[in-house]
């Protein structure tokens, strides 16, 4: 018996990792779309985070033949996690966590002001060392493209590398179900990443214009491969996908300096894990050669370890891949929303935040209703429904959470 589900539809197969969790007809839409091109190889992989997204199905697996669909990559390009474990162990953190929360939040610019612009505090105002030397190997090739395409140059780039941004990126302190200490952080190519997805985004609609009768939606407008835009594209989004793998390292270094200054002496433990969750690269699946496309999912390769964060307020997952073929080895990115930020804002108060934080060192405002606990999906229910797909190496829990 397959552990798999599928969703009814007139395309390939779309075969859904979602017994016991929700999802919405809204989502199944844009998965029936998706389905129906005909650039899609042999099925759909649909994870149990799956929800509604804008352009493409966030949790879906999509491999392409010859081309590749800028929307279903997304703008947050190579958003993704990294987890480092630690010598350190629960008694020897301090009662109250604060001032490690606040030294965190020193140490990493985080959050977004004045639309983005000059003085935006989730950008460097004195670039350090660190984004300064990694900027000298982007920088070369981020020249090139910013001199063929300008748009993609005209912004934020080196000033936000090493920096969290905001929404749904995170940086958390957690304990494992050893009481070891783990650090573990949330965050992508930021700025210049959704310049890169947004104008290439564009770019495909504009280069389908004639063919956009056959699209069951404007936003899957795909570029061909043996194009001059779909060259530019895959070495765009590769370019982000470095850019975002380099910030998430740069960031840790500096949790890590922050850490060691308001706790004991510790050491780096030997399992640290940095992982994509929304990309695109060139794999083998099922007989072919195909871009697959994993927007809000982990490749979970026979060994892979990944990532699997709750929301603020359940527990997070290391794991390590089963290798299963029909998910294109792939599992969930996290627990996945169940509504929208703003449906999130109208129902839940500060004091149900409050209650649903509880022992968590966090930020327990308005601001960060959007992303409390209630507007996700129960862990649990996303790790039982793919239990075929990765087994649990370790359970973590927060004590810390830091948002942007």
């Amino acid at each position: 018996m397959p552990n798999y589900d599928l969703i009814e539809n007139s395309g390939v197969p779309i075969k859904a990792w979602t017994r016991g969790v929700a999802i919405e007809e809204a989502a199944k839409q844009q998965l029936r779309n998706l389905a129906s091109l005909p650039i899609v190889h042999s099925h759909i992989a649909v994870m149990p985070d799956v929800h509604f997204g804008i352009g493409a199905t966030v949790g879906s697996v999509v491999p392409t033949l010859g081309a590749i669909i800028p929307a279903s990559v997304g703008v947050d390009i190579g958003c993704g996690m990294m987890a480092v474990e630690t010598s350190l162990t629960a008694n020897q953190l301090p009662d109250t966590l604060k001032p490690l929360r606040h030294a965190i939040e020193k140490a990493v610019p985080h959050g977004r002001t004045l639309n983005g612009g000059k003085g935006d505090r989730g950008a460097w105002h004195n670039i350090p060392r660190g984004p300064t030397e990694a900027w000298k190997a982007l920088a070369p090739t981020y020249k090139q493209l910013s001199q063929k395409h300008p748009r993609i140059g005209d912004g934020n780039d080196l000033n936000h590398l090493g920096t969290l941004g905001g929404g749904n990126h995170f940086i958390e302190v957690c304990l494992d179900e050893r009481d070891h200490v783990w650090f573990m952080l949330h965050s992508g190519s930021r700025g210049v990443g959704n310049r890169i997805g947004s104008y290439f985004i564009e770019l495909a609609k504009r280069d389908m214009q004639a063919h956009e009768r056959n699209l069951p939606d404007r936003d899957l407008a795909y570029l061909r491969e043996g194009t001059q835009h779909f060259d530019d594209y895959v070495e765009a989004v590769g370019w982000a996908q470095q850019y975002a793998m380099t910030n998430r390292q740069l960031m840790m270094d500096s949790v890590v300096r922050a850490a060691k200054e308001q706790l004991p002496a510790f050491q780096l433990g030997e399992l640290a894990v940095n992982c994509h969750h929304n990309y695109v690269e060139k794999e083998h699946h099922f007989g072919k050669d195909v871009f697959v496309t994993r927007k809000g999912a982990v490749r979970a390769r026979l060994g892979d370890l990944g990532i699997i964060p709750g929301s603020m307020g359940a527990r997070s997952f290391i794991v390590r891949g089963k290798g299963e073929p029909e998910s294109f080895h792939s599992c969930s990115h996290g627990a996945g929303r169940t509504m929208s930020r703003g449906e999130a804002k109208r129902r839940f108060t500060v004091d149900d935040h409050v209650a649903a934080t509880e022992g968590i060192e966090c930020r327990k405002d308005a601001s960060v209703i959007d992303e409390t606990p209630m507007a996700y999906k129960p862990i649990d229910k996303v790790m039982e429904a793919q239990a075929d797909l990765v087994e649990i190496v370790h359970e973590l829990r927060q004590v810390v959470c830091v948002k942007g």
